[in-house]
């Protein structure tokens, strides 16, 4: 198969963002990433490897990830002693930092804080300065995470506290809005998983549409379910409680299933490889492949409106 090339290689050299690195447009590349984050960089990369090894590419990948965690709670750890200041791995950030020859390192604001860009400052700069002393070779990513179903319920509250974003589009607005700050501060790319999200979302043939029977979650009964179809986010499910129990029905607007895993690990692809993810061989089993080439599309119009205005000086 031959290798897929565009303009997104110019845009990854760019001589102010990513002049270090070199990039090889159709030769197989090793590429090594450390995320620091939470359960959204999980999801992002949850088929990035495969992505890779479909593109005839190799990805070492750490991933550094606590739950829920925001730009603050990485950056306190470093301050902590013993235990506390060890990831899953069993070492601290500095050591996760100088434990390979990171070609790129990402992080990202926990979502639910993620359109207020006053929750970012100071811990995201000193995570950047952390980044830029253990691993000075590697270049800082932010990943712009994405907005919560547009049925969630936190876009369900009659008087949302000041600030809070009342709808997806809402919370969208306000985190591309920070991100961007964030970015432009560090002179740092954005991944943006966020605009692909929303873009799919709001996509007239392939965009999620709440039910519209009713469904009333206090009386339904195993298994019944909303129709949920072109959801990327997990939605309504009937799941066991994390520390056990029995299976009760819960709603998650807030993580991606597996069509907003594949659209976010796509997006990451484009970014880290210089290619386009159209056209990728790789498609999880179960993803219908019409939904998995609208997404891979969709991946690339979100990475290249990005170049698009970053070329024009936008």
């Amino acid at each position: 198969m031959p290798r897929r090339t565009n303009s997104l290689t110019t845009w990854i050299l760019a001589p102010l963002l990513l002049a270090a690195v070199s990039i090889l447009a159709g030769e197989p590349r090793t590429v090594r990433l450390l995320t620091i984050g939470n359960s959204f960089s999980a999801n992002a990369t949850h088929h990035l490897k495969d992505l890779a090894t479909a593109g005839g590419h190799t990805l070492v990948h750490s991933s550094l990830v606590i739950g829920g965690a925001s730009f603050q709670v990485h950056a306190d750890k470093m301050k902590a002693q013993g235990r506390a200041r060890l990831y899953a791995n069993g070492k601290d950030l500095v050591a996760n930092l100088t434990a390979d020859t990171w070609d790129f390192v990402t992080i990202q604001q926990a979502s639910i804080k993620s359109h207020d860009y006053a929750t970012c400052q100071p811990h995201a700069g000193i995570l950047r300065d952390l980044v830029t002393k253990h691993a000075p070779q590697a270049k800082l990513l932010i990943h712009q995470t994405w907005a919560y179903r547009v049925d969630d319920p936190r876009f369900a509250v009659k008087e949302p506290k000041p600030g809070e974003p009342r709808t997806q589009e809402a919370m969208y607005r306000g985190l591309t809005s920070a991100y961007d700050r964030l970015a432009a501060e560090f002179g740092a790319i954005i991944i943006p998983v966020g605009d692909a999200f929303f873009r799919a979302d709001t996509d007239p043939q392939w965009g999620y549409r709440p039910d519209p029977k009713p469904f009333d979650p206090k009386t339904a009964r195993r298994p019944m379910l909303p129709d949920q179809s072109r959801s990327l986010h997990v939605g309504w499910r009937w799941a066991k409680p994390r520390g056990g129990g029995e299976v009760t029905l819960g709603m998650d607007g807030h993580h991606a299933n597996q069509a907003g895993e594949y659209l976010g690990a796509c997006v990451w692809y484009e970014i880290l490889f210089g290619e386009s993810a159209v056209g990728t061989r790789f498609i999880p089993e179960g993803l219908d492949p019409a939904h998995a080439r609208f997404l891979q599309e969709t991946a690339h119009q979100a990475v290249q409106a990005r170049l698009d205005a970053d070329n024009n000086g936008q």
